[in-house]
């Protein structure tokens, strides 16, 4: 009985220190705030750029340039949880002379936001930037991007238009895309194999659909409205069209796309 108690009291007093360990390495790890996922590195060195732009003449390039704030530490008062941090960028912090950075758009200030909390262990020296006019020789000839996108009314229609692509999806999630496709493929936008009643065979992109119809987009980028009722087989895919260019394209090449894709914000 007694060393089944001094187990037992082994357990609990293993347990109450690791409790208050918790905190501390939370405190030590800003990305355990609330927002447990890694950021992807191109989100960090996206949002370092987006910093000197839009923040280094106030808060400084090492972040110390306001005085009572260390941006570096990754943690911030009034914002331990990235959509907090988000709203602060947004609206601003008026009382304390910070002005809203309404203007960014949703991957400009997801990117800003890797950087700060990573902004203690990242070294800016190592940033791998893209050139995006590189980036769109790429598209537009090695990588034949537009057989099948679509940029500012030039190319194809097979795959989702990409003119305004730079103001929906950060640079982590474009990188996947351009190494996996299939696992940054939209729902909507996922391919479908159609048989209609009448034999009719239909090969496109899902574009809507609800219960009873569903809209697609063909190769030639014509839309189609189908009932359910006519059709004989439905099926969709999820394994992307678009071929993986992990093996096709260089670490810098990728970059350049990728900043070019940023640029694109459908102006």
């Amino acid at each position: 009985m007694r060393r089944i108690f001094s187990t037992n009291l082994t357990v609990l007093l293993w347990a109450a220190a690791l409790a208050a360990a918790v905190p501390l390495v939370a405190a030590q790890n800003p990305t355990l705030q609330g927002h447990p996922d890694e950021y992807p590195r191109a989100d960090i060195e996206y949002g370092a750029k987006i910093y000197a732009a839009e923040c280094e003449r106030c808060h400084g390039a090492n972040g110390d340039g306001v005085a009572g704030v260390n941006m570096r530490s990754g943690t911030f008062r009034t914002a331990k949880t990235d959509p907090q941090l988000r709203t602060v960028i947004t609206t601003g912090f008026p009382t304390a002379g910070m002005p809203a950075f309404a203007h960014l758009d949703g991957p400009q200030i997801s990117g800003l936001i890797a950087y700060l909390r990573n902004m203690n262990t990242f070294d800016r020296g190592s940033m791998k930037l893209g050139d995006p006019h590189r980036g769109q020789t790429i598209v537009e000839n090695k990588g034949a991007c537009l057989r099948c996108h679509r940029i500012n009314a030039k190319g194809g229609r097979i795959g989702p238009d990409l003119s305004d692509i730079g103001a929906n999806r950060s640079p982590g999630s474009l990188e996947r895309s351009i190494v996996d496709p299939s696992s940054q493929m939209f729902p909507i936008n996922r391919p479908v194999h159609i048989v209609t009643k009448d034999g009719r065979v239909i090969n496109g992109r899902r574009l809507n659909e609800d219960t009873y119809t569903v809209q697609v987009t063909d190769p030639d980028g014509r839309l189609i409205s189908l009932n359910k009722s006519d059709l004989r087989e439905f099926t969709i895919s999820t394994k992307s069209n678009m071929p993986s260019y992990k093996d096709e394209l260089t670490t810098e090449e990728i970059a350049d796309v990728i900043s070019y894709l940023l640029s694109l914000k459908g102006q």
